[in-house]
């Protein structure tokens, strides 16, 4: 597991993250969807919906610290969504907002 999350680690050290949803903004079509942390993307990656791998960061600083797995059964896909920075608290908010708002299968899978 440590692999996955050195490659990602670097791949978010190269290109970095650019922040689409700032903490507390809503989604531009969806206004009662309130995102709980950052939220962006990685330039120049890849997901498993074919647009750039999604981030949520959070406040405590440091790297990739986790990763959420989704399930979305109205889009049929499977994405992974990479914790960069998050605290457990933010991480678990994070994933409360996947699972509770979007509805979304998650699963959370940290680096320890």
């Amino acid at each position: 597991m440590a692999e996955f999350f050195d490659v990602a680690d670097e791949l978010v050290r190269r290109s970095g993250v650019v922040v689409e949803r700032r903490k507390g903004a809503a989604h531009p079509r969806y206004p009662e969807v309130v995102y709980p942390l950052d939220y962006g993307h990685v330039p120049a990656t890849t997901g498993g919906d074919g647009a750039e791998v999604d981030v949520f960061v959070g406040t405590a600083g440091g790297g990739v610290c986790g990763a959420l797995v989704t399930a979305d059964p109205g889009k049929g896909d499977v994405e992974v969504k990479l914790l960069v920075g998050c605290s457990p608290a933010e991480a678990a908010e994070a994933e409360r907002f996947l699972r509770e708002t979007l509805r979304l299968g998650v699963r959370r899978v940290t680096f320890e």
